[in-house]
């Protein structure tokens, strides 16, 4: 959205503005926004701003992941509000009946168990009981028995989500673990030290928010250079120059972006990542731990957001037990922004005259 906007500098070069608004409209006869759940309220005002008169906008999300890190819950208000047309999809077809991950993903939104671990179906759960066994196993998983049965690889496909970032089984000590075995030290390999973190030329990275000046170049094509590089984006590390303190990634096999090394805390390990930070994104095999911790995180729509982001398998690991709680914890956190109100109102008003 933000590129379509066209957010970049304003007047003042300090200034980052939208470049598409009311006096500069977007050319579309329909837009279309898919993933509306990730929109907050101040970007979907600024979307609708530049949206012309006439052109029709189709929203497309879904109102039980979870909402917008950003101010708002504006897709669940615009449904409730009902000032929109809406239209639900309910219907598994028949290629997506055959896959557990979709079956598991529609009952766990119901508030019913998963089927679990049938034989030469995509979802599987381990149990293990402590913390450390928990990581063993993922550790395990990652390294040896998934790429072995699946093909695929951590920096090419397996990816670990974690509901928190703190603790054995968080994101932060899982990124150290898996480095260790996955991209562990070598004679070959560079690496730079930034903070706490150690980066290494092999390291699976993640951009962690909206750079609208950091430049790349093409990969495909040596003369076209572009400009943006945005929260959420996966790269791997490829050289590490640390006479010039450069350290070079590449996103989506074509693009390569260049870091100084103050400008490292862009960058995270992405061995394992949160389920927030997964949110718009898809991996053909997913790996999560299933632990213990605050009934205000570990809710029924974070597994079910978790596990939409799945596409070929889905591995838990650790108690059953955190599950069932997980689904039958309903807690949602309520938003006061005044649209749907302000939404109903309108409706009325357009009613009466």
């Amino acid at each position: 959205i933000h590129r379509m906007l066209e957010y970049g500098h304003g007047d003042k070069d300090e200034d980052m503005v939208f470049q598409r608004n009311e006096d500069l409209p977007l050319e579309a006869d329909v837009i279309i926004v898919d993933e509306v759940s990730m929109v907050d309220i101040l970007l979907m005002n600024n979307l609708l701003k530049a949206i012309a008169e006439g052109t029709r906008l189709i929203l497309v999300g879904d109102v039980d992941q979870l909402p917008s890190v950003g101010p708002g819950c504006v897709l669940k208000d615009l449904i409730n509000s009902e000032a929109v047309t809406v239209v639900r999809l309910n219907e598994i077809f028949r290629q997506a009946e055959e896959s557990l991950i979709v079956v598991n993903a529609h009952r766990i939104n119901r508030g019913e168990a998963p089927i679990l671990n049938r034989k030469d179906k995509d979802f599987f759960f381990i149990r293990e009981e402590s913390q450390i066994g928990i990581l063993d196993k993922i550790k395990e998983l990652c390294k040896e028995r998934l790429p072995k049965f699946s093909g695929y690889n951590s920096n090419d496909g397996i990816q670990v989500l974690s509901p928190m970032k703190k603790g054995i089984c968080g994101v932060f000590n899982l990124n150290l673990e898996l480095q260790k075995i996955l991209n562990p030290p070598h004679i070959s390999k560079n690496e730079i030290s930034y903070r706490d973190v150690i980066f290494r030329e092999g390291d699976k990275v993640m951009q962690i928010r909206n750079d609208y000046k950091m430049k790349w170049q093409s990969l495909t094509d040596s003369d076209y250079e572009g400009q943006g590089v945005f929260n959420g984006d996966m790269g791997i590390i490829t050289k590490i120059d640390n006479e010039e303190q450069l350290v070079e990634v590449i996103y989506d096999g074509e693009k390569l972006v260049k870091y100084e090394v103050s400008e490292l805390d862009e960058l995270e390990l992405a061995y394992a990542v949160t389920v927030h930070k997964s949110q718009g994104s898809e991996f053909p095999i997913l790996v999560m731990p299933v632990i213990p911790g605050p009934p205000m995180l570990l809710t029924r729509n974070l597994l079910y957001t978790a596990l939409t982001r799945a596409k070929k398998m889905v591995v838990l690991v650790g108690h059953e037990r955190c599950i069932y709680s997980m689904i039958r914890n309903n807690y949602v956190t309520r938003r006061y922004s005044g649209l749907e109100y302000r939404l109903r109102r309108l409706g009325k008003w357009n009613e009466i005259n």
